[in-house]
């Protein structure tokens, strides 16, 4: 045999070894509770990819059984503590599709309305540059009927107290998304599109904190347009429910620096 027929021989062999060593399976052999049991020490080890392998492993080896909700649920939380919110809403719902009895549905519908709960790009958020009209809100939107189906479904679960104040926190951070594009589009002298967004606001979240707002980019918007009776109409509104507000003396300027402006 020729030297170049060993060493492809010999290559073959390596490789057929290294393909071996890719599929096999360490579980082979273990009892569900030892791979549960492994799946939480890689947890807590901070393993979250190697925990995460092990309860899906789990999930078709203890299929039908407890345990098997358990690593569907303790998989979903991996993915979304790991930030990966989609991974997670895909569990859950599969969750929610063959266990629609389970007596854990409130703790998945809980996760669910985390995974897409949205903070508005937190502290931050206001260094993007990103247009504001081009922000999606369907995760929030998304989060807050997940919310609303826990409390409706579960009123008296330990999960409800939190969902209701981040539907409350949702509804809000909706309100001012509205209030937001109002104001991009306002300073744009777009006033159309600003006295749509804002009635928007106020008639979808009508006790939102950002009704004040919306009713000062009204007003600024009618009298642009040379409308004084419904700018009238707007500011009477916004002296009723706001009798102390600075958009009354300030207009819109009363917005213009912001709490983060330091220039």
């Amino acid at each position: 045999m020729s030297k170049l027929s060993v060493l492809c021989l010999s290559l073959v062999a390596v490789l057929a070894g290294c393909a071996s060593d890719v599929t096999r399976d360490e579980t082979l052999g273990w009892s569900p509770n030892r791979i549960y049991q492994e799946a939480m020490d890689e947890r807590d080890a901070g393993n979250t990819d190697k925990a995460t392998r092990l309860l899906e492993r789990l999930e078709g080896r203890a299929a039908g059984t407890p345990l098997a909700q358990q690593a569907m649920l303790e998989a979903a939380f991996l993915h979304y503590k790991a930030k990966e919110p989609v991974q997670a809403v895909a569990i859950l719902e599969r969750f929610m599709r063959q266990h629609p009895t389970s007596p854990a549905m409130d703790y998945a519908l809980y996760l669910k309305g985390l995974a897409n709960f949205n903070d508005d790009a937190g502290l931050l958020g206001f260094l993007s540059p990103k247009d504001l009209s081009e922000r999606d809100q369907k995760a929030a939107k998304d989060s807050f009927e997940t919310f609303r189906e826990l409390v409706t479904r579960f009123p008296t679960s330990k999960y409800a107290a939190d969902a209701r104040a981040r539907m409350a926190y949702v509804v809000n951070s909706l309100a001012q998304s509205e209030v937001n594009v109002a104001r991009y589009y306002y300073r744009r002298e777009a006033y159309l599109a600003a006295v749509a967004r804002a009635q928007t606001a106020i008639q979808d979240y009508p006790t939102a904190p950002a009704l004040e707002e919306a009713l000062a980019i009204l007003v600024a918007s009618y009298d642009a347009l040379k409308l004084p009776q419904l700018r009238d109409d707007n500011k009477r509104v916004l002296s009723k429910n706001f009798p102390n507000s600075k958009y009354l003396s300030e207009g819109l300027k009363a917005q213009e620096k912001s709490w983060w402006r330091l220039w």
